[in-house]
Order: structure tokens, then sequence, then C-alpha cells
């Protein structure tokens, strides 16, 4: 696949990309980089004492984080 150079101005070389299928076509996004961190510093989502979520909740919330981050 061809990037035209106008596209590609704005990435550096190298730059990864999220490629997501719009069902008439495809979206690419610039993968955005994690900053390295430490386990102690994310465990605290394994302490969770909340109600047990089902697959659909859990589909449904990917999908609102998917698309809130399409419109940033």
């Amino acid at each position: 696949m061809t990037v035209p150079q106008s596209l590609r101005e704005h990435w550096e070389e190298g730059q990864e990309l999220i490629i997501i299928n719009m069902g008439d076509g495809i979206l690419l996004k610039p993968k955005k980089i994690f900053s390295e961190t430490r386990l102690d510093e994310v465990a605290g989502c394994l302490n969770y004492q909340g109600k047990v979520k089902t697959i659909e909740e859990m589909d449904q919330a990917i999908a609102q984080g998917i698309q809130k981050s399409w419109n940033q």
C-alpha cells in the first residue's frame, strides 16, 4: 500500500499505524507509544472489588473507548 506524501508528512519514519475497518473503507491512525511503567504503578486495577462485568459490558466499554479516541 502506498500512502501519499501529503498524508505521510506528519509522520516520522518508522511510524507504526493502526488500521481500523470502517466497513466502506479503512482508517489509518498513528499508534500511540505508551510510556514505560512498572507493575506497581498499574497493579491497582487488579484489585477491582465491584460487580463482575459481562462480556457484552466489556465489549461496549471497549467500543466507547475506541469512539472516544477517534474524536480526539
